[in-house]
This record gives structure tokens, sequence and C-alpha cells, in this order.
């Protein structure tokens, strides 16, 4: 599972290296989880681990702060969470995430990503049933059996769990996650997550190389180019 996750990061990265779009799908994703939950991160757990992470991915303190103001401004647009699945380049499983205004719109920009790279846009739950929907943990830590001690005294299900290069990587439900980081925040004290999130990750691992891998990598350009997509979650294996 953690080689999956790993390749699905880099693959982002490759993607998104322009500043410009990376601070415009933190500061959306943001400003939807603060009016949601309320714009305090002392009392709302998932706009504070956003934020942290959009800090950790570089983000301005500005426009965190502009996010912010416009939720507690009360007026702006309303986002909904659209998931659009199928197949991409080389028979890749593929989970394209999306917050949109107009879900009219956004069908269309992702149904050309699709389109455009001779790749299949499936229904609802075509490959989703295909990938964990996952809590996911990484740290500095040599501890692992105390990592996995505190997360099953905090009865969180631990799915997997892996030690590397004095790393710690813990998979768990998503509904675990605010569980998951409580008990690891517990444990190890003044802990810095690398990674803390809630993802996709593939059950099986799909080999692509050659042509289907060039096709591949114009599918997640063109996909991340668009406004409205936030992430997407791959079964590719390079």
């Amino acid at each position: 599972m953690g080689r999956a996750f790993q390749n699905r990061k880099e693959s982002m990265a490759k993607t998104s290296d322009q500043n410009a779009r990376v601070y415009s799908k933190y500061s959306r994703e943001i400003y939807v989880c603060a009016k949601q939950g309320g714009a305090e991160p002392e009392s709302n757990l998932a706009l504070r681990s956003l934020m942290e992470r959009a800090k950790r991915d570089q983000v301005p303190a500005h426009v965190i702060q502009k996010a912010l103001d416009k939720a507690q401004g009360g007026a702006g647009e309303d986002f909904a969470v659209a998931r659009y699945e199928g197949y991409a380049p080389g028979n890749v499983m593929v989970i394209v995430e999306c917050l949109t205004d107009n879900p009219n719109r956004t069908f269309g920009e992702v149904r050309q990503c699709f389109v455009k790279t001779k790749s299949k846009i499936g229904n609802e739950g075509s490959v989703m049933h295909m990938f964990d929907h996952s809590a996911i943990f990484v740290f500095k830590s040599d501890d692992e059996e105390g990592a996995l001690e505190a997360l099953m005294m905090a009865d969180v299900d631990v799915t997997d769990i892996e030690h590397e290069d004095g790393k710690i990587t813990v998979f768990a439900p998503q509904t675990d996650y605010f569980k998951a980081s409580q008990a690891l925040q517990e444990h190890f004290g003044d802990i810095e997550f690398e990674v803390d999130e809630i993802q996709f990750v593939p059950k099986v691992m799909t080999p692509i190389s050659g042509e289907d891998l060039e096709m591949f990598e114009k599918f997640l350009e063109m996909a991340n180019d668009q406004d409205d997509v936030q992430n997407v979650y791959h079964s590719a294996e390079y």
C-alpha cells in the first residue's frame, strides 16, 4: 500500500509545479472546510490539518487568511464535492476529485480529459470499489511498536503500518482519521506529520510504460490544469 501511495505523490508532484494553481486549489478547499465547520482551527480539526498541509506545501499565509476571511464573510460560492471515475491510458484506474459550483461545467471539462486521451469515463462506482478511502499519516520515528499500541488503545482499525528509513507510515479507514491523529499526537507529543490527509489508495497497481505512460501523463496534466480538480487518484505503477 505504501508503494501505491508514493507513486501517486510522485505523479502529483510532476503535474502540480505551477504555484498559482496549487494556491488556488488550497484556497478553495480551505474556504469550503471553514465554511462548513467554522473558521477556527482549534475547534475545526479538519481545517487545522488542511492549514498545516498548506503551510508544508509553502502556500503563503495571506492566501490562507484570505480564504478564511471569505468563509467568515458568509457570502460567496457554494461548492460541492464531485468525483468522476474511469480508466485512463494503459487501463489505469482513476478517480478525479473536484470541488465545483457548477457540476455541468465541471463534468464537461473532466470528460474532455478522458476523450482527448482516448480514455473511458465510467459510471459512479465503476472503479471506486478498487480503492481504499484511507487516512494516511507519515512522520519521523523508529517507534513502530509504540505507534501501533497507541492506535490500538484508541480503538483505531489500523489497516497497515510501515517503518522505513526512520519514518513511520500509518494507514487507517478515513472514518478513524481524527482518532488516529489524536492518538499519535498524544503518544509522541510534539509530532510533526509529513503527510496527514485522507486519500483514495488503490488496492492493486497497474504497471504502465512506453506510449501508454506518455498519454497517461498527458491525462494527468490536463486534469490538474482544470480549476475545479483538486486531486487525481490512480493505480499507475511507473
